[in-house]
């Protein structure tokens, strides 16, 4: 406490850079840091809610969460690529 008071009343603070716009707590690298942390969080929910609640072995939550990660990357390719790109 005492150091934090004596940073502020000898003006140190002055002599720190400020952070960079991309390290910003509201730029997008952070908020998009930030959304990862998230998702991280509720994957960690749902492995806890399998295993803990419903009583699915470990290896049952691993294998959900591969078949949605295969089947995301699926969807995800058919709307990325346009109907017909290959016939033009």
């Amino acid at each position: 406490k005492t150091d934090f008071i004596n940073f502020i009343s000898d003006q140190e603070w002055k002599s720190i850079e400020p952070v960079s716009s991309w390290f910003g707590p509201s730029s997008f690298l952070m908020s998009t840091m930030s959304a990862l942390f998230q998702l991280s969080m509720w994957i960690r929910h749902c492995h806890n809610y399998f295993t803990e609640d419903v009583g699915m072995p470990v290896w049952g939550s691993y294998a959900i969460f591969a078949l949605v990660t295969l089947f995301s990357g699926l969807i995800l390719g058919l709307v990325s690529e346009p109907p017909g790109a290959d016939w033009l």
